[in-house]
């Protein structure tokens, strides 16, 4: 029943990480509609978008940490982790890049969150980069 748990948990934090990324993404894109006279500004601005939606997924992530860490029965972290919400948004950076430097190590069901999140960051980083693709060929573009 935990395993359940924590893959609906970790399905619902992907889909709502998934959603909030179009939006910062499609926001971000709006935006750049309306910076036209400086290149730099532009691509720039795209970056910081993609930024701050990397972020939004990060921060909810270790939310979902910190709520699960609190009631053990899903798993726990551990190894140099001694509960801070510093400790918590590193552990989701480190997932969510696939970076898991293993100082911090998720265990019980929260590992298949934890293993979700890494595939969440690794999709999303690649949307990312596409986004950026995008802006800067636009921006190119509309130079020449």
């Amino acid at each position: 029943m935990e395993t359940l748990v924590a893959a609906l948990a970790g399905i619902v934090m992907v889909l709502v990480s998934v959603v909030l990324h179009y939006e910062l993404l499609s926001y971000t894109a709006r935006l750049l509609g309306h910076v036209r006279f400086n290149n730099r500004l532009r691509v720039t601005l795209g970056v910081v978008g993609v930024l701050v939606a990397h972020s939004v997924s990060i921060v909810l992530f270790a939310l979902l940490y910190f709520f699960i860490n609190e009631s053990p029965w899903l798993g726990s972290l551990s190894g140099t982790f001694d509960g801070s919400p510093r400790d918590y948004l590193y552990f989701s950076l480190m997932s969510f890049t696939t970076l898991g430097v293993g100082d911090v190590i998720a265990t019980g069901d929260m590992r298949l969150i934890a293993g979700l999140q890494a595939l969440l960051g690794f999709v999303l980083i690649g949307w990312s980069a596409s986004f950026t693709f995008v802006v800067m060929q636009r921006t190119w573009e509309e130079a020449d």
